[in-house]
């Protein structure tokens, strides 16, 4: 499981329906949400080499985003099933 925090122009752009479809396509949990600093927070949770892929895809994010920094952290796993969106 990891936690992301990703900085840039990642609000306004999509960011958190894209990373949606991308989670939900590799199977990976969790969810996503604005923060009232700019930056996209986001928990990752299933198979290793899924949440590897969709961390790799958020350094690049949707055709408007502009992606700065990606700050990663271990975490503890969602709640919930799926992926949500916040």
């Amino acid at each position: 499981m990891k936690r992301l925090i990703i900085s840039g122009r990642v609000q306004g752009v999509g960011y958190r329906i894209w990373m949606q479809r991308k989670a939900e396509a590799l199977g990976v949990s969790g969810w996503v949400r604005n923060r009232p600093d700019g930056a996209v927070e986001a928990l990752l949770a299933g198979e290793t080499a899924a949440v590897e892929e969709l961390a790799r895809l958020c350094r690049r994010g949707p055709r408007f985003a502009e992606v700065v920094r990606i700050e990663e952290e271990l975490a503890d796993p969602p709640e919930e099933p799926g992926f949500r969106v916040f």
